[in-house]
Order: C-alpha cells, then structure tokens, then sequence
C-alpha cells in the first residue's frame, strides 16, 4: 500500500525536492503551495504524513496546523514542520499548534527519508 505524503510550502523547488526524494522511496506525494490550499487537501482526503513549511502567504504554517487538526482527516495525522525558523519560541508555538516535528531547512534528503518512514510506519 502506497503512503501518501502531503506537502504544503510556498517553494515550488521545496515542494519538488521533496516529491523527488519520496517518491523515489515510494511515497505518493502532493503539494499545496499555502496553507490555505493545504487545508483543503487535508478537508478532501486523509494523508499518512504531512510536511509544512511555516512562513507561507495567505495562511502560515501554525495556522494550517490548528486547521488542520481541527479536521477529521488531520486528527492523529503526525505533521513535520520544514521550515528555516529555528527559535525555541516558534518551535514551542508549533508544538502547541500540533505539530509532531521540526525539520530545518536547508534538509537533508537522507535525513528526511528516515523522519518520514518512522513516523508513517
């Protein structure tokens, strides 16, 4: 059974380096380039794992997080931040938004690898 892997950041070049990466591991991956666009993903059909950045337009990674969450698809759904912000105070807040992880960019693709296959199983 293939696992699919949402991924929801500004950067088009983000958004394919990680679809690159996972999808040569087997992974179905989508892409929604806002968090607004990313929660209606996440309203439509339920991922095994989802990968945000945090610093998006029309609606941040925090806030997608929160909407997220608030969602039958997104309940239990383990959500890594991706992101350049590496504050305690931001990492707290994404916590407390919900999410499972923190990833800082530039990433490792390896690294990624790993992250994702422990949290999806």
């Amino acid at each position: 059974m293939t696992r699919s892997v949402l991924t929801v950041d500004d950067s088009a070049s983000i958004r394919e380096t990680i679809a690159f990466t996972l999808e040569a591991e087997g992974f179905e991956v989508v892409g929604a380039a806002d968090g607004s666009e990313g929660l209606s993903q996440v309203q439509n059909r339920r991922f095994d794992l989802v990968i945000t950045d945090l610093n998006m337009p029309v609606m941040n990674g925090f806030d997608f997080i929160r909407g997220a969450r608030a969602t039958p698809n997104g309940a239990g759904v383990p959500i890594v931040m991706l992101t350049t912000e590496s504050k305690p105070e931001a990492k707290a807040e994404g916590k407390a938004a919900g999410a499972t992880g923190w990833i800082n960019k530039p990433f490792d693709g390896e690294k990624l690898v790993t992250i994702v296959k422990k949290l999806v199983g």
